[in-house]
């Protein structure tokens, strides 16, 4: 079958479940528009900061789609593609989506707290505690593999003798360099969209325009040659940084940025 009526055929699906079971639900669950959500209601700029919808967007899609590209071929490879467009089309609409919108509403309720503050009011002390080791084991797995597929990308190659090989190791520290003007980038972008209200628009032509540069930079200019150790470290760092830091100042920038790379 040609890719492109594939992907035609799979997004017009997708768009079709969130019409119809995305409206029904929504009315299910009495989604009301006018309502104040905790983001305006307890403003203080710092965890409770209101977000612009775009901007909203591409961090939530990044944030679910983002291990697509790693993930779809591997288990395409694994299973067959039919499989996994099926899963992709019917795990999305009927599974993935209604669990993150549950969460989400769930989370709009309860004055925007995490998913364990709402089990514990709504289910209890006890329930909280076995979700909360449930989540932080599960965790663990998926931040060690993902930890190990970043600092595999970055890392340097070295030779039987222990001598770096530069000619090898250009891939990965290009990549490395790309990804840490990145992250410079979305910080920069964060802090002038809610600090300094610069235009959504303006500011994402040269968001992207930046993605650019970085690339072009990253490309010629990348002088960190680290072993996959020091990078497990480094990415260790950043992960516990970026967890505790308000979404406005990293992870929202970075997300909506990186959400058109993935649309592409």
């Amino acid at each position: 079958m040609n890719a492109a009526l594939l992907l035609v055929v799979g997004c017009v699906i997708l768009i079709v479940g969130y019409v119809t079971y995305g409206k029904w639900l929504a009315q299910q669950w009495g989604i009301d528009e006018n309502r104040v959500t905790p983001a305006h209601e307890l403003e203080d700029g710092n965890d409770y900061v209101p977000a612009k919808a775009p901007v909203l967007m591409g961090h939530h899609f990044s944030s679910i789609a983002g291990a697509g590209p790693i993930n779809g071929p591997i288990q395409a490879a694994v299973f067959g593609w039919v499989p996994v467009l099926l899963w992709v089309l019917i795990g999305g609409i009927f599974f993935g989506a209604v669990h993150d919108f549950g969460a989400l509403f769930a989370s709009i309720r309860h004055k925007g707290q995490s998913i364990g503050e709402v089990i514990e009011d709504s289910m209890g002390t006890s329930a909280k505690r076995l979700f909360i080791i449930f989540s932080y084991l599960t965790l663990i797995l998926v931040v060690a593999a993902f930890a190990s597929i970043v600092a595999n990308t970055f890392k340097a190659t070295y030779d039987e003798s222990g001598v770096l090989d530069k000619v090898a190791s250009s891939a990965n520290a290009s990549t490395a360099m790309i990804s840490i003007l990145f992250i410079l980038v979305a910080i920069v972008f964060g802090f002038l969209v809610y600090r300094r209200n610069a235009g959504l628009g303006i500011s994402t032509v040269i968001g992207v325009a930046a993605i650019v540069l970085c690339m072009a930079i990253g490309l010629n200019f990348h002088p960190l040659y680290l072993d996959g150790t020091t990078w497990m470290v480094i990415v260790g760092i950043y992960i516990t940084v970026a967890s505790v830091t308000p979404v406005w100042i990293l992870l929202q920038p970075r997300d909506y940025l990186s959400s058109f790379l993935l649309y592409g």
